[in-house]
């Protein structure tokens, strides 16, 4: 996986649990009896305590190896990859003193 497509999906997965989200994280794999299992946690089991509730379900692969899509920021025309415009974060950061 290219060094930017896995910090993205780290920092995905940071801010998930920074808003105490259930992330699960490891190999995914069908157990005994044909569970579905990641690391050692039963996918079944976390989507039970959510039972009722609308979610939104993001797997992403750690080994995946497509080269991010270059995009243009729709604010000072920078091609970049990511997220975000890094010129814009920088000075968002330097103005504002936040990253977010």
């Amino acid at each position: 996986m290219t060094a930017n497509r896995k910090a993205i999906v780290r920092d995905l997965a940071s801010t998930a649990h920074e808003l105490e989200s259930r992330v699960l994280e490891g190999i995914v794999r069908q157990g005994p009896e044909g569970i579905w299992m990641v690391g050692e946690t039963p996918v079944a089991e976390s989507l039970r305590e959510l039972e009722g509730q609308e979610i939104v379900l993001i797997a992403a692969s750690l080994e995946d190896e497509r080269p991010l899509p270059v995009q243009t920021c729709r604010t000072c025309g920078t091609e970049f990859e990511g997220v975000e415009c890094p010129p814009c974060r920088d000075a968002r950061i330097r103005l504002r003193g936040t990253g977010s």
